[in-house]
């Protein structure tokens, strides 16, 4: 099968490789019917994570099952499935107190940008929809496995609800889902952090009240100027930088909270200003499993159009376009279609 390998900071190539195969009962086997690039595939593509050696790429699945293992009892063969990037057994204590991403027996799922791919803990994992989707649904649903979920989760840690401001840090595909988020949640009032027109416009169609384009202590500055010097309710952090989570928490008010699923590079946190901001910080990697079978009947129903953020596609072949194409910021996010 056709596979998408990283072999070195800007080097993606997509090579010939052995189909997966069940290895344990647990397993399933899905034939790939989308897979995208993520932001956080970039940090490795630009040098910023180390690499041991070439390896596999891809986090974010949609398909048709193909092959369980003996030990799958709700999963079946031909039906289609939204997975996560984490695997998780859902019966664990953690998995059911909602934190499936920190399963006690939680696998890494990669390889996902091919054209078949190994789900481990199958039952746990994967949901099926009630039957094969329209075709325009497929990138909708393809952003619930991972964009949507993190950015839905991000909200719900931010404590957003009826009545809240909502600050958003950070404009890609997690920012503007989170925006979504927010606003099905309940939000009254979003302020999307961003200096791209194409990322405002989308920014708006989600439910973004208002724009943001300062950075930093100017950007703070320009929120607290918008509510009332008190900083807002709730602030999602959806980048992963120094700069971005301490924009984050001087622009929440005291006693508010900051969702941040930003994958962490560099960041420290001076304790002492911490300690005097009263603000709330939850996040870490999304536990996607508890909110897909609700993230994909909001699809499946119509109500939300997650997939639009996906603003180019491109045929697996041109996996190294894709991912230059992000990292020159062309586009918020693509699809690929094996």
């Amino acid at each position: 099968m056709r596979a998408t390998i990283i072999h070195g900071p800007g080097d993606i190539r997509v090579e010939e490789r052995d189909k997966p195969t069940i290895q344990k009962p647990t397993d399933a086997i899905i034939k790939l019917s989308a897979a995208c690039v993520c932001g956080s595939d970039l940090w490795s593509y630009r040098g910023i994570e180390s690499l041991a050696g070439p390896a596999p790429m891809g986090h974010e699945y949609v398909g048709v099952v193909e092959e369980v293992g003996s030990a799958v009892t709700d999963i079946k063969p031909g039906q289609f499935v939204v997975g996560s990037f984490f695997a998780s057994d859902n019966t664990c204590e953690i998995c059911r107190s909602g934190y499936q991403s920190g399963c006690i027996h939680r696998e890494g799922v990669s390889g996902a940008q091919a054209e078949y791919l190994r789900v481990p803990l199958a039952d746990g994992t994967l949901v099926a929809t009630p039957e094969h989707p329209a075709k325009d649904q497929i990138a909708s649903l393809l952003a619930a496995s991972d964009v949507l979920g993190t950015g839905w989760f991000a909200a719900v840690a931010a404590e957003i609800g009826p009545g809240k401001t909502v600050a958003v840090v950070g404009d890609g595909a997690v920012g503007l889902l989170g925006i979504l988020s927010a606003k099905q949640l309940g939000a009254e009032r979003i302020i999307a952090m961003s200096r791209h027109a194409d990322r405002q416009a989308l920014a708006r169609e989600y439910g973004a009240t208002d724009i943001v384009d300062e950075r930093g202590d100017e950007g703070v500055a320009k929120i607290k100027e918008l509510i009332g010097g008190l900083g807002a309710h709730s602030v999602i952090e959806a980048v992963g930088t120094q700069e971005s989570m301490t924009q984050a928490i001087r622009a929440t008010r005291a006693g508010g909270h900051v969702g941040y699923v930003g994958v962490s590079h560099g960041v420290e946190l001076d304790g002492h200003d911490l300690f005097f901001s009263h603000v709330h910080l939850h996040g870490g990697p999304a536990p996607v499993r508890e909110y897909l079978p609700h993230l994909i009947d909001l699809i499946l129903r119509g109500e939300i159009n997650p997939g639009k953020v996906f603003d180019l596609e491109l045929p697996l072949d041109q996996a190294a376009d894709a991912y230059q194409a992000m990292d020159e910021r062309r586009a918020i996010k693509v699809l690929l279609r094996p």
